[in-house]
Order: structure tokens, then C-alpha cells, then sequence
């Protein structure tokens, strides 16, 4: 039976401040905009975190089962290691789930838009199917896609709409920007697993793109994150553009990352580029409210 220690491993809390950042960008735009609701808010991050948990017991369990997880470089992972049964890590991540869904279902009450649960049962589909499922896409190579899509896009743009009832545009351009940082986060993630991945079958976009093209894409993701905080600044307050100071960080990571890092040395990678995804999330924050 796995300890408290490692059932709090197998969270992988050091994912979490990440999942966080699309929920601080898009209450910056609803309070420049004058329309900040900190409850809400607040029930978005529940949403953001309740997920990224979900989704990462639902990757140990998935991977596990499959046995794909049976030579790691990264963290240990329950069910691979024999730590946690297949069934308890799976009760995990569906409970996970339920609290996103409880948290999402209090905001559709607050907002009175219920459209918005269809948006919900499709993030707790997408966090599934990653590696879950008999067609994951997580090994098809469309991993990278759908954390843009709902890591970056869907959970900014939905944080300010809950609480403006609107979709502008800095809101997308900061969905954008979270969204190309966390998927530079599984970029670095796959980068890492690629020898191992191709092996056991998983042909995640590192797999398919080869060693060099992997390198490439994860410095266009750090440009194109830093291009998003631009735009959302220029429909703010240029003071937001105090968010690229959170990516001076990266500047270490995209130099190893191109000079050939692998293995644990990509471990590293992985956790400054979270880092710097919160550290630019605070800084539009702090820079939206100053202005």
C-alpha cells in the first residue's frame, strides 16, 4: 500500500503552480477590465487544480497498466512501481475529477451559463483520453494540441469569462501564452522520454518529430508565449509586459536544450520551465494591477 508521501508523489504537486497560471492571467484581464470576482476566481483554480491532479493520477494509471511506464527517467509513478493497485491510483483520479466537476458546476450556478458544462465534461474527457482509453492521443502525438488548447486557451479565457461574461482579446492572447508554456513543459517532459517512448510504442510529437525538430519546437513555444504576454499587454496596460521577466529564467533551459540535454538533465528543464510559467502569470498580474 503506497504511503501518504507517495500517493502526494504521485500528484505531482510541482505541476500544480502551472495549472494555476491560466486562472491568474485571466482574472488580470477581468480586473483590468473592473469585473474581478474573487470567488470565482477562486472556483476556477479549484477547477485548474482539481484537473492537473485528475490528470496526472489518470496518467500513472493508464501508463501503468499499459507498462509503459517501466523504465523512467522522471518520478516515480504509483502503479508502475508497484507503490498503489491500478484500481486505487484509477479511484484517484476519478475522484480528482469529481471535485473539478463540483467546483465547475458552482460556477455554472454563479454565471447561469449552462453551455458551460458541456466545456466541463470535455476537459474531463480530454484528461482522460490522454493516455486512457483504447486510442489515446497522448500517444498519437496530439498531447502537446490539446494542452494547448485546454491548459492555455480554455482555462484563461474561461477564468475571465466567468467573471466578465465576455471573451476579449487579451484574454485569448494570455490563453495563448499559458497555453505555449505549458506545452513547452510536456515538450521538455517528452524530450526526456523519447528513447524510452519510442520503445514501448508511444509516438508522442517528440517521438514524431525526432531529437533536433523537438529541440526546435520547444524554443518556438518559449517565443510564442513571450509573443502572447506582448499582445495581452498591448490590450491592457503595457505594464503586464512585466510577465516576460518571469521567462529571463528560460534563457539557462532553451541554451541546454539546444546544446543537446537529455535524460535528467532535461529534468531539470521540465521544472524551471513551470517555474517560469507562474513567475510570468504573477508578473502580468502584479503589472496589470499597477497599471
Amino acid at each position: 500500500m503506497a504511503t501518504v508521501a507517495e500517493w502526494v508523489e504521485g500528484a505531482r504537486l510541482r505541476t500544480l503552480p502551472a495549472a494555476l497560471a491560466p486562472v491568474v492571467v485571466g482574472s488580470a484581464v477581468a480586473l483590468h477590465l473592473g469585473q474581478a470576482d474573487w470567488l470565482r476566481a477562486a472556483l476556477a483554480g479549484v477547477v485548474a487544480l482539481a484537473l492537473q491532479v485528475g490528470v496526472n493520477y489518470a496518467n500513472d494509471y493508464s501508463d501503468g497498466v499499459r507498462g509503459t511506464d517501466a523504465e523512467r527517467v522522471g518520478p516515480m509513478r504509483l502503479v508502475g512501481s508497484g507503490a498503489a493497485t491500478p484500481k486505487a491510483v484509477k479511484l484517484a483520479a476519478f475522484a480528482s475529477f469529481g471535485i473539478a466537476a463540483v467546483a465547475g458546476l458552482a460556477l455554472v450556478v454563479l454565471t447561469g451559463q449552462w453551455w458551460l458544462l458541456a466545456v466541463g465534461v470535455a476537459c474531463i474527457l480530454a484528461g482522460w483520453y490522454y493516455t486512457g482509453g483504447r486510442r489515446p492521443y497522448g500517444y498519437a502525438g496530439l498531447g502537446e494540441f490539446f494542452v494547448f488548447v485546454f491548459f492555455g486557451l480554455v482555462a484563461t479565457v474561461g477564468t475571465t469569462y466567468v467573471q466578465t461574461l465576455s471573451v476579449p482579446a487579451p484574454a485569448v492572447w494570455g490563453g495563448v501564452a499559458t497555453g505555449a508554456l505549458a506545452s513547452a513543459i510536456l515538450v521538455a517532459n517528452n524530450l526526456r522520454d523519447r528513447a524510452g517512448d519510442a520503445e514501448s510504442g508511444k509516438r508522442t510529437l517528440a517521438v514524431r518529430l525526432g531529437d533536433r525538430g523537438t529541440r526546435w519546437f520547444y524554443v518556438a513555444l518559449v517565443g510564442l508565449g513571450a509573443l502572447g504576454i506582448v499582445l495581452l499587454a498591448a490590450g491592457t496596460t503595457w505594464w503586464a509586459a512585466l510577465g516576460l521577466l518571469g521567462l529571463i529564467v528560460l534563457v539557462g533551459p532553451v541554451a541546454r536544450v539546444l546544446q543537446g540535454a537529455r535524460g535528467p538533465e532535461l529534468i531539470r528543464v521540465l521544472k524551471v520551465t513551470g517555474i517560469a510559467e507562474v513567475l510570468a502569470a504573477v508578473g502580468v498580474l502584479v503589472g496589470t494591477v499597477i497599471g
